[in-house]
């Protein structure tokens, strides 16, 4: 490949032009800009935009790491991600890491290499503590809530949103409530783990272990989901999922044994996507777009120095036929 002297001496003029007319410097004369294209084409120079980025200090890439990009909740904030990115005129990597700590890591070596500018974190198998070790190399952003002031954050208010779906049931006449989790050693899930305790304590229920249920996160999930309902010995009358394609799981297996969901059991589910809408699942409204959305603002925030944040984003409880109030019966 060509060198900036080659083609200086191609188009008979300095290295400093050259380098200018590179960089689309305002103060080159446009007849010397035009020699110096027309060399840049005869010689076919292309770019090394890796020295480019090399030498400015910053890759104009920012990673995103998360478990899966196969499911509705990560691919939404991949959207908005990308979408406010693509605005800025940056590019973005994934790093699909199945909740394997090592492939995190590789993501977080990335960022020690400059290879990407920052890192948003969907979610996590490494503690937040040991993420934050590596924000010496640049920002790290968190899509759930963190004590760490240090890093920003954006969240809905998950404590919130998990009591609000129990008092919904409990207001349609259940105290024998399950919930469905994803992981239930992450962060959100110990936090809505919590709510439950509260919660349940407060109706004067005493928690079956059954009625904790992990490891939910696809349709066929949901249908597993029905079949360890049916053999429960103390079947609960309700249950709190958060996972729609879990809810939508559950509802069509219900359907398929002919079991009217609504009353007993009724199931609210968790993020209210069109699947849930369609099916009439009652849901609990995450803004996942706009999450990402605001995750690649605070990291843009963070590039400039600014001071971290914690960004909370508003939920809301859509009824639908999955739930029915008590004064409705």
């Amino acid at each position: 490949m060509p060198n900036i002297r080659e083609i200086a001496k191609r188009a008979g003029v300095s290295v400093t032009t050259v380098s200018r007319v590179m960089n689309h410097h305002p103060y080159v004369k446009e007849e010397k800009r035009e020699r110096v294209l027309r060399a840049m084409k005869e010689l076919k120079y292309t770019r090394n935009i890796q020295a480019v980025h090399l030498a400015k200090g910053y890759s104009n890439m920012i990673g995103i790491v998360l478990p899966t990009i196969d499911h509705a909740y990560f691919s939404g904030l991949v959207t908005g991600i990308a979408e406010k990115a693509q605005a800025c005129g940056m590019h973005f990597a994934l790093f699909q890491t199945g909740y394997d700590p090592l492939k995190e890591k590789e993501a977080l070596m990335s960022l020690k290499e400059q290879r990407v500018d920052g890192l948003i974190f969907c979610s996590n198998a490494l503690s937040d503590q040991e993420i934050l070790k590596w924000q010496e190399f640049g920002p790290i952003i968190f899509c759930h809530p963190t004590p760490h002031h240090e890093c920003s954050s954006v969240s809905i208010a998950h404590d919130q949103a998990f009591k609000e779906g129990l008092e919904h049931l409990a207001a349609c006449g259940h105290q024998r409530i399950a919930i469905a989790l994803a992981r239930i050693e992450g962060t959100n899930s110990q936090t809505r783990l919590q709510v439950y305790q509260e919660m349940m304590r407060s109706l004067g229920q005493d928690i079956d272990e059954e009625w904790i249920v992990e490891g939910k996160l696809t349709l066929f999930d949901g249908k597993q989901l029905f079949t360890e309902w049916q053999e429960m010995k103390n079947r609960p009358t309700a249950l709190l999922i958060t996972n729609d394609d879990v809810s939508a799981g559950f509802l069509l297996e219900a359907q398929r044994h002919h079991i009217k969901v609504g009353e007993s059991p009724a199931i609210l589910g968790f993020q209210n996507e069109q699947l849930s809408e369609a099916l009439g699942i009652s849901s609990i409204e995450i803004p996942i777009k706009r999450m990402g959305q605001e995750a690649f603002d605070l990291f843009h925030l963070s590039l400039k120095g600014e001071a971290p944040e914690k960004r909370v984003l508003p939920f809301r409880l859509i009824e639908r036929t999955t739930t029915v109030l008590k004064n409705n019966r």
